[in-house]
Order: C-alpha cells, then structure tokens, then sequence
C-alpha cells in the first residue's frame, strides 16, 4: 500500500498537478510530500504522481537516479507522457504504473502492459457558493503586500455593523516574481481572521475587477507606510466611484480626507453605512477625476519646459 503522494511542484495555489496530489492526499488520508525532498525518505512505498515536463534538467536526473535504486518500491501516476528515457525507466521500474487518460494508457501500455488507466476528478480546493450579504468587501493587489493586522481591524469593524458580509479577494503579481508559499500563509491568515466570509477570487482580468468596484460596498487597501498617489489599485476604485477603505500618513495623496472622499482605517471607529458609503464613493470619483486621473497626467506632461 502506498504510504505517500509525491509530487514536484507542491504549491495547489499555482500548479494542476499539486492541487490534484493535495486533494488525493487529503482523500487518502496521506501526506504529500516533494519529490527529491529529505521528507521522501521516510515513506517505504511512495506513489509519484507527476508530468516530466515540469521538471528542470538536474531535477529530472535525480528523480532518475531515486527510482534507480528505489525499483520495485514505488507506484506511478502519470498526468503525461513524452516517450523520455526517464519516463521509460520510472515505468519499468514501478511495482504499479497508472494514467490520467485512455490516450496515455494506449501509450503508455505500449511498455507496461499492465498499465492501469484511470482519471482525474474535479479539483475544486474550495468549492464555495457565494453568499448573498448585506455588505461586500473587495480587496485586489500584488501578493506580496496583503496587510493582515490591518485585515484585523477591518474585521472588528465588520463585525460590529451586525450586519452580513463577504470578503472578496483577488490577486496579482509582479513580472519575475512568484505566487509562492508566502502569500499563501497571508491568504490562509485571511481565512483564520474571516472564516466563511472569505473568498479567493485568484487572478481577474480588468473587466472583472471593473465589475466587482461597481458591485461591492467598499474596497480594501492597505499598505506597509500609508496609501500613495501611484497606487493604481485604489486610483482604479476611487475613479469607479467606489468606498476605499485604506490606511493615510502624512504622504500619501493630497485631498483626501477621512469620511469625507475616503475611509481611514486607523481614524475609524465604526464604518458608514450604505447610503453614507455611496457619497463617499462619489466624493473620490470627483476627486479622482479631477486631480489623479488621466487627463489631470497627461496636462501636466505637456506643460513647457521654463527657460
């Protein structure tokens, strides 16, 4: 019986393979652990389950070598199959080789006659429905920068209105940067804080992210100093003529006043209702236009140079 899933990508967050592992590890009551992992060596009969394709080169050689001398002490699961030397000696060399799909059992069989084809179900890691409530928060921005002691707070306040509420949460990420373990940890902190009230929208395109501005009761930003004039995220809501909820210092964009076109984290005590919501929203959306829009930038870039 196998005592382990291992896989080589682990994050279910960025990677197909890795959210299937994770739920058959939870199915299966197993740990998931990483292929070429100090973790690996404690299992005695490990199914990989893996695509070739991902690994890096060295990566490649070492899963060649572990299954060298680890025959006959593993299952198989491939998710794909590139006809390598290395997929041809893990398949020979598993006590039990299986296959995502009848195309790759045609094949794969080929080389392993006892190759057993199966499937692979919905990978859904949280099947949620969305509740209807009678406030929506909607918080978008890089991974990296999700503020969670300001999430604390934003909580607090949530939970005094008594009334019902939804925390939508999208992401993106910077050219060259990862969405790796560390906004994971942040997203799962959000889970801890809101519960069921927390939603994981992943990554939106603008016209998604245009639609949630227009439909939610605020917007939520929060930033390590205080909010800048260069914060496209909050420019965006604030144009949409949405209620920004954020955090201001002595830098951050001139005219913006709490409760009056924005709402301060740190200067509220409890959060406007509807209606007062809706004025604030308007109120940024002038501002918005007037002083950080587009045509305010694009003025000042064609004002002559003085002599």
């Amino acid at each position: 019986m196998i005592d382990c899933i291992a896989g080589y990508h682990l994050n279910p967050w960025t990677c197909g393979i890795a959210k299937f592992n994770t739920i058959l590890g939870g199915r299966l009551s197993l740990p998931v652990v990483g292929i070429g992992s100090e973790d690996l060596k404690a299992y005695q009969s490990p199914l990989l389950s893996l695509k070739m394709s991902e690994f890096t080169a060295d990566d490649a050689r070492g899963l060649d070598e572990w299954a060298a001398v680890h025959q006959g002490r593993f299952e198989l699961f491939l998710h794909a199959f590139d006809g390598t030397p290395t997929e041809e000696r893990l398949i020979a060399g598993a006590s039990r080789v299986y296959t995502g799909n009848r195309e790759l059992s045609a094949t794969v069989g080929m080389l392993r006659s006892d190759t057993v084809e199966l499937f692979c179900p919905g990978t859904l890691l949280n099947p949620q429905r969305f509740q209807q409530t009678e406030l929506s928060i909607f918080t978008f921005g890089m991974a990296h920068k999700i503020r969670v002691p300001l999430y604390r707070r934003l909580h607090g306040l949530l939970e005094a209105t008594g009334k019902s509420y939804s925390v939508y949460v999208s992401t993106a990420l910077h050219e060259n940067t990862s969405f790796d373990g560390s906004f994971v940890v942040r997203f799962e902190e959000l889970q801890a804080i809101f519960g069921s009230h927390v939603y994981f929208m992943g990554y939106l395109s603008d016209t998604a992210v245009f639609n949630h501005l227009l439909d939610c009761t605020f917007l939520a930003a929060f930033f390590e100093k205080g909010l800048r004039a260069n914060n496209t995220s909050v420019n965006a809501a604030m144009e949409s003529g949405c209620a920004v909820i954020t955090n201001l210092d002595e830098l951050s964009p001139k005219g913006l006043t709490h409760l009056e076109n924005v709402i301060d984290i740190n200067l509220c005590g409890e959060l406007p209702g509807s209606e007062r919501a809706q004025q604030i929203g308007h109120a940024a959306r002038a501002i918005a236009h007037a002083d950080y829009g587009w045509d305010r930038l694009v003025s000042q870039l064609r004002q002559p140079v003085r002599a």
